[in-house]
């Protein structure tokens, strides 16, 4: 009798301990909350005048996290955008089956890369002119991404429903956007993308918008190029047409605060009256 009652007690423990490790092994997973931010400060100096001005152009804290392990969120707020305070990402993922995510809520469309528009991926202080000039690169809608393998090659397809209206505005639309986007190859290595978006917001503004991109990225340097047209399907609006190629390399450095120094060179263009001369305007920018 004491012998089974020993061995009661035994495995009553073992199955205690077990459940306590996963337990606390969920409890360390699920949920998870993380923190980022980007500042970014500048300085400026107007050679012909004389002035000079401080100024915070990004202040951006966002929170990103798992909640089991089919669900996870995100939320990004900026700070100041030219003294202004902004609610950028705020929904929530669905991952039903491997490699499939569903988005709902307030997120990038699929049409822009984030080494172009974000300040935390940017590589210089102006953004190019395709992440300036064409859209809002953020909307509220629906969006899923699709990652698979078909042999050794990487793919995503991305695919969305918007209102059409930008951000922090959710008004009733009886024409949403729409758009897509298929990538070939990873981030290391080399990658292509093709995308495109059709934007109705209203009776004068209606875009179609498609480009492509390619990149290539080792350890130590990577170039990028990208083309992107927008087509007016009204007279409000001219069609614009631009492109970009920068290239970027890594060099390491051992000092107590930087890791590495990233010598950069970006040209980029961009045209909305397609007459004979060339681009409207063309521009180099170093850093």
């Amino acid at each position: 009798m004491r012998t089974n009652i020993y061995t009661t007690l035994i495995l009553l423990l073992t199955t205690m301990s077990l459940a306590a490790a996963a337990q606390e092994a969920d409890s360390t997973r699920y949920p998870s909350i993380q923190v980022d931010g980007t500042l970014k400060n500048k300085y400026e100096y107007a050679t012909k005048t004389g002035n000079s001005r401080f100024s915070v152009r990004n202040s951006r804290i966002g929170v990103k996290g798992v909640i089991n392990s089919f669900a996870s969120y995100r939320a990004q707020l900026e700070l100041s955008d030219n003294g202004n305070f902004k609610v950028l990402d705020l929904y929530g993922t669905l991952m039903p089956a491997e490699g499939l995510n569903l988005m709902l809520g307030q997120m990038g469309i699929p049409l822009f890369n984030s080494y172009i528009t974000s300040p935390g991926t940017m590589m210089f202080a102006n953004r190019a002119f395709i992440g300036k000039y064409f859209l809002s690169t953020r909307d509220l809608g629906v969006m899923a991404t699709y990652n698979f393998r078909m042999g050794n090659l990487p793919l995503k397809l991305e695919g969305g429903l918007f209102n059409g209206n930008a951000i922090n505005d959710p008004v009733w639309k009886d024409k949403l956007s729409y758009g897509g986007r298929i990538g070939l190859g990873s981030m290391k290595g080399a990658r292509v993308t093709a995308k495109m978006y059709n934007y109705p917001k209203d009776e004068t503004k209606q875009f179609f918008i498609y480009g492509a991109d390619f990149r290539y990225a080792t350890s130590n340097w990577k170039v990028e190029t990208e083309v992107m047209k927008r087509e007016s399907k009204t007279e409000a609006f001219s069609d614009l047409l631009s492109y970009y190629i920068q290239s970027a390399c890594y060099l390491p450095i051992k000092t107590h605060i930087f890791d590495q120094l990233i010598p950069a060179l970006r040209w980029d263009a961009v045209d909305e009256t397609f007459d004979q001369d060339g681009f409207d305007v063309n521009r180099l920018t170093g850093g």
